[in-house]
């Protein structure tokens, strides 16, 4: 993508918006990101290349340092989220209807999340946690008698899948379609994951289908509640206030996608650490129960399994010392963050007992931080136990990765190991 000038300000000549650069393996992207956090910690990018809705604007300010994405996540009142939290621009209608409550800010946002919060009683906690270790066990089960597997296809993705569809009550029969659909939204940007359809005709189908079946199942949940969370969704008032029909659709796309995405990436990256780091796993087996929640920890920070997510600046504002506009966009680029040398020491290291560790996996903090993250602790716990305890001496071969500047997907990687018996 050739360096141009934007009509206020010139473009940093290391660029972060074509698809070259994303087509770049992270740890050549880190050399981008280093480079900026030393010289250029916010600096002023030209438009995403190819992106599927062009706005009119000339550019987006990029935020690579930790302290600065932290900063940016957490000044809610500057640097807003309604106007879509994707890389690329979204249409109105797509943003609400996928997006939910990470394209809202508040009063919206702080009601829903309140909602959703109370909807997670310990009872719905406890029964999700069950659901979590008997389906990572049925996983492995599939293939701990085969000595190998896809990880991502046979393992990865239907762990986060099953978890989210049985927490929120979606029949099994239906199941496979839902992940279908979660798969092109996070993945649109990838002709092979769209089918080689149009994104606009690939989005706008599975996008319909999500919301119709979330607007049936709230409806039926309202009339005849089930021991799910969308049922305690659909019944649960907080201040006086519940979700409508449309919110709760919303939501439940969300769920369906999102929700997938942590656990899916996390333990494919993580896997594939565990070969190329044999010395992490090892010390991992020595003590499971005590030292996994670290190593949680250093698993997502590896994976950085979310790779942007955009603001919208709505007064001026003084970053890193670059002034950014009121309507200019900001995009932060976390696995910079999760890769900056003034926060973790050698972050180039796997280190499962990484500590202290306050990584950006879940986001940088603030109204917005990931309100899943303990469902994907979880599942990655039982996943693991499961996995190191029946067929520990798994190794991974080399990875196929989606091509996208969204999600740090993998979209499949081979798995060997000595069979169960």
């Amino acid at each position: 993508m050739t360096t141009v000038e934007s009509t206020t300000r010139p473009y940093h000549p290391i660029e972060l918006s074509s698809k070259a650069f994303w087509d770049k393996s992270a740890r050549e992207r880190e050399e981008s990101f280093a480079a900026l956090r030393a010289a250029a910690p916010v600096s002023w990018q030209p438009q995403v290349e190819d992106p599927w809705m062009p706005e009119d604007i000339p550019g987006y300010w990029a935020v690579v340092r930790h302290r600065d994405i932290v900063e940016v996540s957490r000044r809610s009142d500057v640097f807003v989220s309604g106007q879509g939290v994707t890389f690329e621009n979204l249409p109105p209608d797509v943003l609400r209807g996928s997006q939910s409550i990470l394209a809202m800010d508040a009063p919206d946002h702080t009601k829903q999340r309140k909602i959703i919060s109370a909807a997670f009683t310990p009872k719905q906690v406890q029964r999700i946690e069950d659901q979590i270790v008997a389906n990572a066990r049925e996983i492995v089960d599939g293939i701990a008698g085969r000595g190998e597997a896809d990880m991502v296809q046979d393992v990865a993705a239907i762990l986060p899948m099953r978890t989210v569809c049985d927490m929120i009550g979606v029949d099994r029969a239906d199941q496979a379609d839902v992940a279908r659909a979660a798969e092109v939204i996070t993945g649109w940007n990838d002709p092979e994951v769209r089918g080689g359809r149009d994104r606009t005709e690939a989005l706008a189908e599975v996008g319909w289908y999500l919301t119709k079946l979330g607007r049936r199942m709230a409806k039926d949940r309202r009339e005849n509640p089930r021991d799910d969370l969308l049922s305690a969704l659909a019944n649960t008032e907080v201040d006086g206030e519940t979700l409508n029909d449309v919110e709760l659709s919303s939501f439940f796309t969300l769920l369906c996608v999102a929700g997938t995405d942590t656990t899916r990436q996390t333990a494919t990256h993580a896997v594939r650490a565990l070969t190329d780091f044999p010395e992490q796993r090892a010390w991992l087996m020595a003590d499971y129960d005590d030292r996994i929640k670290p190593a949680i920890e250093e698993m997502v920070r590896w994976a950085s399994p979310v790779m942007t997510f955009k603001r919208t600046c709505v007064q001026d504002y003084e970053l890193a010392g670059q002034t950014i506009k009121a309507g200019e966009k900001v995009v932060m680029f976390y696995p910079s963050g999760n890769w900056d040398t003034d926060v973790f020491e050698h972050p180039d290291r796997f280190d499962l007992s990484r500590n202290p560790n306050p990584h950006l996996g879940f986001g940088g903090g603030g109204t917005h931080f990931c309100l899943g993250n303990q469902v994907a602790k979880s599942q990655l716990r039982a996943l693991f136990r499961e996995m190191l305890t029946r067929i520990p001496d798994f190794r991974a071969g080399e990875p196929v990765m989606l091509a996208g500047n969204f999600i740090h997907g993998v979209k499949s990687m081979p798995i060997t190991f000595t069979p169960e018996h």
